[in-house]
């Protein structure tokens, strides 16, 4: 099978390499052509990463290649989906497979990823499989151990994904909860950005600890609402991507928040981002989400608050501990 991979950034530039690494024919496409010919050239991608990257991975600015792949890889920001996808359904010649790693919701109507693509590429798509987990492309290019899931209500589908991508150091599971799978993958940005932001205010790991149960819990409840399944929300979709987007230096939604509690404002941090940080748009469409289908998610709700009303972190943290005491519960 031949393998296009949409993004020379840092997550398709990873799974190229896993790609790579199985033997597989891949060819990536990308728009900076500073990245691509660095890729041909030097076998380096060094606005991500300092280490080389296997020498077969072969990139392009001509988005023509793809023309006649049978699988085709979306690793672009959500911001910039909707015209790849443009492109994509305009130039294909057959029915591929669609994988996204992209995390988070539609930003016109707060869909799931994976609808809004059936909805762009129609029926040149044979499926779309959501490659997600707790993941990071800075370990992965490392070849270090992850674990994955390839998520698809066709579970034919998902085991075609779950074998080329496999090996001895990125093990691929199978998932058929699709709703569940990709609510999770995206309420945990949100998470990580309220994590940060505690690092950055000075709590620490209790904090952190009671952060990331409660975000659970919120996480559970928005999906389960929607249709997800319960045992999702404490696999590696749910609880697994939870912690280590929570946890580690690496994801750029916890960054987010550790800037944003260090000045205790996110004022300053969203006047000068430049970064991909899928979180800040998926706190808004949760909040809309919640608001309209009456879900208690406080958590979020602060996070919400803190990016888009100008709210102070510190005092969101007060009020967090200020709610009326209860019982615990999902």
């Amino acid at each position: 099978m031949k393998i296009g991979v949409c993004g020379t950034g840092s997550w398709g530039t990873a799974l190229a390499q896993v790609l790579c690494d199985n033997d597989r024919d891949v060819i990536m496409y990308g728009n900076q052509p500073t990245e691509v010919n660095e890729i041909n050239e030097l076998h380096k991608n060094s606005r991500y990463f300092s280490c080389d990257i296997n020498r077969n991975i072969k990139a392009t600015t001509d988005i023509n290649v793809l023309k006649d792949v049978d699988v085709i890889l979306l690793a672009v920001p959500v911001m910039a989906m909707e015209s790849v996808l443009n492109q994509l359904k305009d130039i294909l010649v057959k029915k591929v497979y669609v994988i996204n790693v992209a995390k988070g919701f539609y930003p016109k109507n707060d869909e799931r990823l994976s609808v809004m693509i059936r909805d762009f590429v129609g029926d040149k798509a044979i499926d779309v499989i959501s490659l997600i987990g707790p993941s990071h492309a800075e370990e992965v290019i490392l070849r270090m151990l992850t674990l994955v899931n390839a998520v698809c209500e066709n579970d034919e589908s998902a085991e075609v994904i779950q074998e080329l991508f496999a090996n001895d150091y990125f093990r691929v599971y199978r998932n058929n909860d699709v709703v569940g799978a990709e609510i999770a993958a995206a309420i945990k940005n949100v998470m990580a950005i309220a994590s940060g932001t505690l690092c950055g205010l000075g709590q620490g790991d209790n904090a952190r600890a009671a952060l990331m149960t409660r975000g659970l819990a919120e996480m559970t409840r928005f999906g389960m609402f929607f249709g997800g399944k319960p045992e999702t929300f404490l696999g590696l979709n749910g609880v697994g991507d939870l912690i280590v987007t929570c946890s580690s230096v690496h994801s750029r939604n916890f960054q987010a928040g550790l800037a944003i509690g260090k000045a205790d404002s996110a004022k300053e941090f969203l006047a000068n981002n430049t970064k991909t940080t899928e979180g800040i748009n998926t706190a808004r469409a949760v909040h809309e989400l919640a608001q309209k289908y009456d879900i208690s998610m406080p958590i979020s709700e602060e996070v919400y608050k803190v990016l888009y009303e100008n709210k102070k972190p510190s005092v969101a943290i007060k009020e967090l501990m200020g709610r009326s005491l209860k019982k615990e519960y999902i």
